[in-house]
């Protein structure tokens, strides 16, 4: 019989892994007066921040408050794109993973 705490520990991560993306990531498109650090900074808080919180805090995924220490904007991006560790890949591509890679690696 399956424990009752186990069943709720699945169903969390389950909902948890539907919220980390599968959004439409056009946030910003067209917005000529966004920066493109704020154009970054939205699409990541539509597509990546249920998981690594709004203020790059970590939750399920880790922190990103000083990733562009550890990491490359190629590094990051190549993560954006292919996924790993628990990360699903692609969950924002093209024009839009590359302004959040360089947003990211700005975090220092």
């Amino acid at each position: 019989m399956i424990k009752k705490s186990s069943l709720l520990a699945a169903a969390g991560i389950v909902l948890t892994l539907t919220a980390c993306g599968g959004g439409n990531d056009n946030a910003n498109e067209g917005g000529g007066a966004a920066t493109e650090s704020s154009a970054a900074k939205a699409i990541y808080e539509k597509n990546c921040a249920s998981c690594h919180g709004e203020n790059l805090e970590g939750g399920i995924g880790p922190s990103l408050k000083a990733i562009g220490s550890k990491l490359s904007k190629e590094e990051i991006l190549a993560q954006i794109k292919n996924g790993g560790g628990g990360m699903p890949g692609g969950l924002i591509s093209g024009e839009k993973a590359d302004k959040v890679a360089e947003w990211l690696a700005s975090k220092k």
